[in-house]
């Protein structure tokens, strides 16, 4: 998890922190947490909310394993290689248990391999799966008990989107997390049995967070969920995911609203014609298509066909706003032919994707795909991601070369150590380092006019 900005708890929660609330004793004798965060949005987001929790009961986020008497990993198993990243984490603080210090494992590893945890890493005191995040200041009063073992490992609960208290790490963009789970099945994701079935978060209780977000100047949220467009309004105002976003966008201070991951079998005509409508909500959308082969498509269970992919990207490219997209693309998944991984090549030519994130297929737990023959090799995956990825570097880098000369608004989000370079993304989502004689651009909306390019990247200068 990066280094959260300096902002007092009771600045970022409208509440008094721990200690303020009269309980400064206790919070002297609760100790320091070190939390590393691996994965995506969601991990990160679910991150904030347990760095709030401990916050509130009295813990220290610190820098360093090494500082902390807590040490937490928030994990990922969407790939093979991010699950034995954290294996690898535990191995090395396997000593750390012996000088007094509690480890414990939250997120996607923690709920797919449960107690089996403590097997492999007996010196781990604490499992625990997103969705029993609430939980946490019952599990660290355990834990405070002397109780050696603790888990929360439910997954079929709505608790998962009430926390107490979420210490957010961005001054300026808040995530919201909207629609937990997911019912898809794809073949090959681990999801639906780590986070669990798809539940939507009441309507009133997300607008009630962002106009509290509004109020404490936030100006830019991303709504997420593991296929955030199945949003499905529980309660009886039964507002659709395209009514969401521009209820969202009507709240007075909020200036981008962003969404992530869309799944495109519930992409429909009306979230096209909100991003039409509404120009806060921004021109971009991540829609993962993960192969240009309906065969492999109908392998992966991914509910869609090629062609019906491409209406949807011919329903955005329609739009009257030019709409940013991006993609995941997953090569070598079992049988996959050089034909059908051609297929794929062939799909990035025709969409012209903004940009994408590729991953070789790796096999993982509790997954159809598991009994799938036909293996590729590993030589031949990772050819195949080069050559992939070789050839949205050129898609990339002709498209932003039609860039140069054009102004967008930027929200600057990062400054360089060279003196006078800041960076920050447009609202369709791509990365602009600027410079400007400016002395502090941080969290402010600037335009910028491009003047170079390469295939990641905008260089521009402010526009005045």
């Amino acid at each position: 998890m990066s280094k959260p900005f300096d902002i007092g708890l009771e600045t970022l929660t409208g509440q008094p922190s721990y200690s303020e609330a009269g309980h400064g004793a206790d919070a002297e004798r609760r100790g320091t947490f070190f939390l590393e965060t691996f994965g995506c949005q969601m991990n990160d987001h679910d991150s904030e909310k347990v760095a709030g929790l401990l916050q509130a009961r009295g813990y220290q986020q610190v820098e360093t394993p090494e500082a902390a008497s807590l040490i937490l990993y928030n994990t990922c198993s969407i790939r093979e290689k991010a699950a034995q990243k954290v294996f690898s984490r535990l191995g090395e603080y396997r000593e750390k248990q012996s000088e007094g210090k509690v480890i414990g494992v939250l997120g996607c590893v923690a709920q797919q391999e449960g107690e089996e945890i403590f097997k492999r890493a007996p010196w781990v005191s604490l499992v625990c799966g997103s969705a029993s995040y609430s939980k946490l200041p019952e599990m660290l009063a355990q834990l405070e008990a002397g109780n050696q073992r603790v888990t929360g490992l439910d997954t079929d609960t709505d608790e998962t989107f009430e926390t107490e208290v979420t210490r957010r790490d961005n001054p300026w963009r808040a995530y919201l997390t909207i629609i937990e789970g997911c019912d898809k099945a794809c073949s090959y994701c681990v999801v639906p049995f780590t986070r669990g079935p798809e539940r939507s978060r009441a309507s009133d209780a997300i607008l009630r967070e962002v106009r509290q977000l509004a109020e404490l100047g936030y100006s830019e949220v991303q709504l997420l969920g593991q296929t955030v467009n199945s949003y499905a309004d529980p309660t009886a105002r039964r507002m659709r995911f395209s009514e969401l976003l521009l209820a969202v966008a009507e709240v007075q201070g909020i200036r981008r609203v962003r969404f992530t991951t869309s799944h495109p079998s519930d992409f429909t005509p009306d979230i096209v014609e909100a991003i039409e409508r509404e120009p806060k909500v921004c021109d971009h959308v991540h829609l993962p298509v993960q192969s240009g082969s309906t065969r492999v498509l109908r392998a992966m269970q991914r509910t869609y066909s090629r062609q019906e992919y491409l209406e949807k990207i011919a329903m955005m490219r329609g739009a009257n706003r030019p709409i940013g997209i991006t993609t995941d693309i997953i090569v070598g998944f079992p049988g996959e032919t050089e034909a059908e991984f051609e297929e794929t090549l062939s799909l990035l030519e025709e969409v012209q994707y903004d940009s994408l994130y590729a991953f070789k297929y790796s096999p993982r737990p509790n997954t159809p795909s598991l009994s799938m023959s036909d293996s590729i090799s590993e030589e031949e995956k990772s050819r195949r991601l080069a050559v992939l990825q070789d050839k949205q570097r050129e898609i990339q880098a002709a498209k932003h070369a039609r860039l140069v000369g054009e102004c967008f608004e930027v929200l600057v989000s990062g400054k360089s150590r060279r003196e006078n370079q800041w960076s920050g993304y447009t609202t369709s989502h791509r990365m602009i380092n600027f410079a400007s004689q400016e002395s502090e651009l941080l969290g402010t909306y600037v335009q910028v006019r491009v003047t170079g390019a390469g295939p990641n990247s905008l260089v521009g200068e402010r526009a005045v």
